[in-house]
C-alpha cells in the first residue's frame, strides 16, 4: 500500500445538514435541559470545536464533563435519525463513482479526515453506499480534540501501523471542500485536491494554497487523474 487518500465527509461526499442540526439540537436539550437556541456554525471544523462554542453562545459555563456527554448524547440522536437520512439528505455529485474509482488505484487505502465523530461519519456514509471502500479504522474524527492538521498526521500514523507503510505528503492527499482543509493538508503534510461544492468558491481554496481545485466529484476519471498525479512521486 503505497497511497491513503483522505475524504472530508461532510459537503465533500455528503450532505445531511437537516438531520445533523436536529441531533444537535436533541443532544444540547438532553445534556442542558434547555432548549438549543443557537447553533455554532461548523466551517469545516470538528464536532468538539462546535460543541464549545455552542454551549458557550447559548449560555452555558463549559465544564469538563459537558464534551464527553455532548458527543455520547450526539451520537445517540444522530444514530435514532438514520433512517431519516436517505430521504432528507443526499451524497454530493459523483461521490459514489469517485470513491469506486479511486479504490481501483494500485496501492490505494481511502479513509476519512472529518469533522463529524466516528459513529455519525459511519452513518452518514453507510446511509448512500458510500462505505464500501473506507477504512474507518485509520481515520481521524470529530471526538479527538486535535487541530485538523494533527489528525491528519495521527490518520498516517494509523495507516502505517496498520499497513507497515510509511505516508506523507508525497503519498498522502485529503480530498476536502473547506479552506479549513486545504489548511491541514498544508500543515499536517498531505496533497490537497479541494472541491467547491461546499461554503468555500473555488477562487477561495486556490488562494488557500489547495494543488488541485475540481468544482465537484462528478468526474470520476478528474478525481483519479489529480490522485494519482499527486502521488505518482
Amino acid at each position: 500500500m503505497n497511497r491513503l487518500v483522505l475524504w472530508n465527509v461532510d459537503l465533500t461526499l455528503v450532505d445531511v445538514t437537516i438531520v445533523a442540526r436536529e441531533a444537535y439540537a436533541d443532544a444540547f436539550r438532553m445534556v442542558t435541559g434547555r432548549p438549543l437556541v443557537k447553533l455554532a456554525p461548523a466551517m469545516g471544523r470538528p464536532d468538539s470545536e462546535i460543541i464549545f462554542e455552542t454551549l458557550a453562545v447559548n449560555g452555558i459555563a463549559v465544564e469538563d464533563h459537558h464534551l464527553p456527554k455532548f458527543l455520547d448524547a450526539l451520537a445517540v440522536s444522530f444514530a435514532a435519525r438514520r433512517k431519516r437520512l436517505p430521504s432528507e439528505g443526499r451524497a454530493m455529485p459523483g461521490a459514489k463513482d469517485a470513491l469506486k474509482a479511486v479504490s481501483r488505484l494500485d496501492g490505494v487505502i481511502q479513509s476519512v479526515l472529518t469533522g463529524t465523530i466516528r459513529s455519525n461519519a459511519v452513518h452518514k456514509l453507510k446511509a448512500f453506499g458510500l462505505d464500501k471502500a473506507i477504512d474507518f479504522e485509520v481515520g481521524g474524527y470529530g471526538e479527538e480534540v486535535y487541530p485538523k492538521a494533527t489528525l491528519l498526521q495521527v490518520a498516517q500514523g494509523r495507516a502505517k501501523e496498520r499497513y507497515g507503510a510509511a505516508f506523507t505528503s508525497a503519498n498522502t492527499v485529503l480530498i476536502g471542500d473547506s479552506a479549513r482543509d486545504v489548511q491541514a493538508a498544508r500543515i499536517g503534510g498531505a496533497a490537497m485536491i479541494a472541491v467547491a461544492s461546499g461554503r468555500s468558491t473555488a477562487a477561495e481554496l486556490r488562494d488557500a494554497g489547495a494543488d488541485i481545485v475540481l468544482p465537484d466529484l462528478s468526474n470520476a476519471s478528474e478525481v483519479v487523474a489529480a490522485v494519482a498525479r499527486l502521488t505518482d512521486r
